[in-house]
């Protein structure tokens, strides 16, 4: 990807977000990093301007389409166009987990909204913001992409985690509206795709996952016996499949839900 490409990504300032910003920092495309916290946009956005990469800070909440809309003009601003969008902004809520001794009919109904409401509108709404400036013409030689971040829960019922598995199935199915829908008023230039990655330790998981000391717990044990790889993921990894699925490589690549996972999908237990 050359210096003319402009990238978004949204849920920049976290683990996975972050790389997949730098990823597309270090391949010429200039960036803007989307959060809603303010403090940790301005110091990512000086930390990828220190190697030399072409950033700009975009502030907002991606459930908010007033702040989107602010974001997307500044971006627009700055750059006068957008080609690449990735919705990494998402997450788990706490609150929206079955707990120990607890059962799914316990869960708050205000919990299980917002989680929805975080991955799911979270990612719908950008699109319809962004979106609408990245399908009018004239489109670049390599067309625009959009990818979204589903996730394991989305294929396979993940014990404790039902909000988020239901709202990333949710992307999935976006993911694969959009991709026809969008494809076709661009005729193929406007391409609409979700990577879906495995267990990676960020902020969020990390506890459920490892022991203070870095030793599995018994859910990141059960996860690890379940991943052929043997491991958890690496950053790296899902930012290389999201910077190739935006690439001119990937061209004819449109509707898919690319497991990024070291092989959990496709291995039954047994």
């Amino acid at each position: 990807m050359g210096a003319e490409r402009v990238a978004v990504v949204t849920g920049a300032t976290g683990v996975l977000g972050g790389a997949v910003a730098r990823a597309f920092a270090d391949a010429g495309t200039s960036v803007g990093v989307l959060s809603r916290s303010r403090d940790r946009v301005d110091a990512f956005v000086e930390e990828l301007r220190s190697t030399g990469a072409d950033a700009c800070a975009l502030t907002a909440d991606v459930t908010d389409l007033a702040q989107l809309e602010s974001a997307r003009d500044a971006a627009l601003e700055r750059w006068g166009r957008i080609d690449v969008l990735v919705n990494a902004a998402g997450g788990q809520v706490p609150a929206a987990i079955v707990g120990e001794g607890s059962s799914f009919f316990d869960l708050p109904l205000d919990a299980l909204d917002e989680v929805v409401r975080l991955n799911l509108d979270g990612t719908l709404l950008p699109i319809r913001v962004f979106g609408a400036a990245m399908i009018e013409e004239p489109f670049p030689d390599e067309g625009r992409s959009i990818v979204n971040f589903s996730s394991m829960a989305a294929r396979r019922a993940l014990t404790r985690a039902v909000g988020y598995g239901v709202a990333k199935a949710a992307v999935d199915n976006l993911t694969r509206w959009l991709a026809v829908e969008l494809g076709r008023a661009s005729r193929g230039r406007l391409r609409v795709n979700a990577v879906a990655p495995g267990f990676f330790l960020g902020e969020q998981n990390r506890a459920l996952l490892v022991e203070p000391g870095g030793a599995p717990t018994p859910r990141g044990a059960a996860v690890l016996a379940h991943t052929p790889a043997g491991r958890f993921g690496e950053p790296d990894e899902v930012a290389g499949a999201v910077v190739w699925l935006s690439s001119a490589a990937a061209s004819f690549v449109n509707g898919v839900v690319l497991p990024v996972d070291g092989g959990f999908d496709a291995f039954s237990g047994v």
